[in-house]
């Protein structure tokens, strides 16, 4: 934390040197819209001063830019597949230097020992890792996870400097009924943020939403959706994932329509360490923005100063005195070419001490009940099937009604519909709940995941019954994790061991064997558009429209209701 003396007085009145200056940069300067030409004296992890300095160390950027270092408005680091600090250090190389943190898929399966266990993982990473307490454990009232989080056992965690507020509020129907445990939440935050999840809702909802005290949203797929919520007040946090890519349409058309930007931030909700490595991180959301017509020290105001007046973190977002003195160095304006970054003054190196001890209880989380092969039967009426289709580079799904082949009275899987099947997987229930899908179009394989969100049950997709009881039966082995059936090979697995969600290897051990995974599942028939793991990870969650699979069957997500694949004729 920043204190004022009298020392860093005389530094700042350039009486005495601040122990670094970086000389000569391009600074932009994010409150007036301007580039200036200025040294920066850095103090105690702090800016001291902006203008003409002196240092005991003195770095020349010449030639360089100069600007504050982004922040990731929303993520789950779960979804790295790996340990948590992973991949803070793989986007913090990339300049992002601040990460909002939802832990919900961890406390889902592990309740607050989960969300203690990112809070641990990433205390002492070269970054700023804030953490939003998970709104939604169980996600709805129907959900078979495998914890409860209740406004009671937020309470301990309110005054933790590293809780903003609360996470995404995906019960939209709570939060509009005024379910009593919801409102608890929403009461015991009501000073901090509170995120949102509601990018589908119309104009009335949407106000009563907001209304609720929920001032954000990352699930706005197009920019009317975006447009309606900041109309609301919401800050839009656009999101560019490994599945969900919202920037474009919502970036087009605030261009288009001339929109002020700072009711904008960005983030990456899931986004793999591949893919970052590839793309980058928050610097990518920038650099495609400014594509798109966005100015670039407006882009840049988005990654940085717009999130962070957002969540209240008054020391972040720019280059200016008292500011923490998280900075990134720029050899190309336009195309964000970070060349070098600073966290509190201190360059960001890799550091990452690859294996660390996992508490035993977040171990072999695994358990469920499937009495045989038989029991992944689909009876069937008649062909007329109630189906998933999925949307390619979307993790949005639509409901159609399509003929599908039956043969002795149960659903069989062909070239366009397979099965897919999610299990309980906590508490060994029993519960199974099987359907149809479009996309992925596997022939002569299977592919599965422990990784279900958000309840994250064992989900699988297939073409045959056998397949998909081999590729369950492989996951609940190993205690979780991703495998790829080939008819007639051994099932191919990345173990998950922790909560069934991420492997304790570093990722050059996991990255390899999922790429691996990813080019099966391809030959399997899985198109381009479609992550396979990805898209399958998300055909669970029931907030998210227009209808998924859960345990308990095929939910509806826009009406609110369960319905049967195949309606009695």
């Amino acid at each position: 934390m920043f204190r004022y003396s009298k020392e860093l007085a005389q530094m700042a009145l350039g009486n005495q040197k601040a122990p670094l200056v970086l000389k000569n940069a391009n600074l932009v300067q994010v409150f007036t819209n301007e580039i200036i030409q200025a040294d920066i004296a850095i103090a105690d992890g702090y800016i001291v001063g902006v203008g003409t300095y002196h240092g005991e160390q003195e770095v020349d950027l010449s030639g360089r830019y100069v600007c504050p270092g982004f922040i990731d408005a929303h993520l789950h680091l779960e979804s790295t597949l790996v340990n948590p600090a992973e991949l803070i250090e793989t986007a913090s190389l990339r300049g992002t230097t601040t990460f909002i943190v939802d832990p919900h898929e961890a406390a889902n399966v592990s309740g607050t020992e989960g969300i203690d266990y990112i809070l641990n993982e990433t205390e002492e990473s070269q970054a700023n890792v804030y953490v939003m307490m998970p709104s939604c454990v169980p996600a709805g009232p129907f959900e078979d996870n495998g914890c409860t989080l209740t406004a009671e056992d937020m309470k301990s965690y309110v005054g933790n400097p590293r809780i903003l507020g609360l996470g995404e509020v995906m019960d939209c129907g709570g939060v509009l009924n005024g379910d009593s445990a919801l409102l608890d939440k929403l009461t015991l935050f009501r000073d901090k943020s509170i995120d949102g999840h509601a990018g589908y809702l119309n104009e009335e909802a949407t106000n009563a939403y907001s209304l609720a005290g929920i001032g954000s949203d990352h699930e706005c797929c197009t920019f009317e959706a975006a447009l309606r919520e900041m109309r609301a007040g919401f800050q839009i946090l656009v999101r560019e994932g490994s599945a969900a890519k919202n920037l474009d349409p919502i970036i087009r058309g605030v261009v288009a329509n001339r929109l002020p930007y700072h009711q904008l931030a960005f983030c990456t909700d899931d986004k793999h360490i591949a893919d970052i490595r590839i793309d980058g991180h928050i610097n990518y959301n920038v650099r495609r923005a400014i594509a798109l017509g966005v100015p670039p020290i407006e882009a840049i105001k988005i990654g940085s100063l717009y999130p962070a007046k957002h969540y209240g973190l008054r020391h972040l977002g720019a280059i200016a005195p008292g500011f923490q003195a998280d900075i990134l160095v720029l050899s190309d304006l336009e195309q964000v070419t970070v060349e070098r970054v600073y966290h509190k003054g201190v360059p960001v190196v890799e550091y990452l001490e690859r294996h660390r001890p996992v508490p035993e209880n977040l171990l072999n989380t695994v358990h469920i009940k499937l009495d045989g092969i038989e029991a992944l039967r689909l009876p069937m009426c008649h062909s007329k099937a109630r189906v998933i289709e999925l949307i390619p580079g979307e993790i949005l799904t639509k409901e159609c009604m399509a003929d599908v082949k039956v043969e002795e009275g149960f659903f069989q899987s062909d070239a366009t519909y397979q099965k897919i099947v999610v299990l309980e997987r906590h508490r060994a229930t029993g519960k199974i709940g099987i359907g149809i899908v479009k996309g992925f179009s596997i022939q002569g394989g299977a592919i599965a995941s422990t990784v279900g969100h958000d309840s994250h049950n064992l989900i699988a997709v297939g073409d045959e019954d056998e397949e998909i009881y081999r590729a369950i039966r492989a996951l609940e082995a190993c205690g979780g994790g991703y495998t790829v059936v080939v008819k007639g090979q051994e099932p191919v697995v990345i173990p998950l061991e922790i909560m069934g969600l991420m492997s304790n290897e570093c990722d050059e051990v996991v990255q390899p064997k999922l790429s691996e995974m990813i080019e099966i599942a391809r030959s399997l028939g899985v198109p381009e558009g479609i992550a396979p793991f990805i898209n399958l990870s998300f055909l669970s969650l029931p907030v998210i429209p227009e209808v998924r699979i859960t345990p308990r069957g095929l939910y509806h997500v826009t009406e609110g209701c369960f319905k049967p694949v195949n309606e009695k004729g």
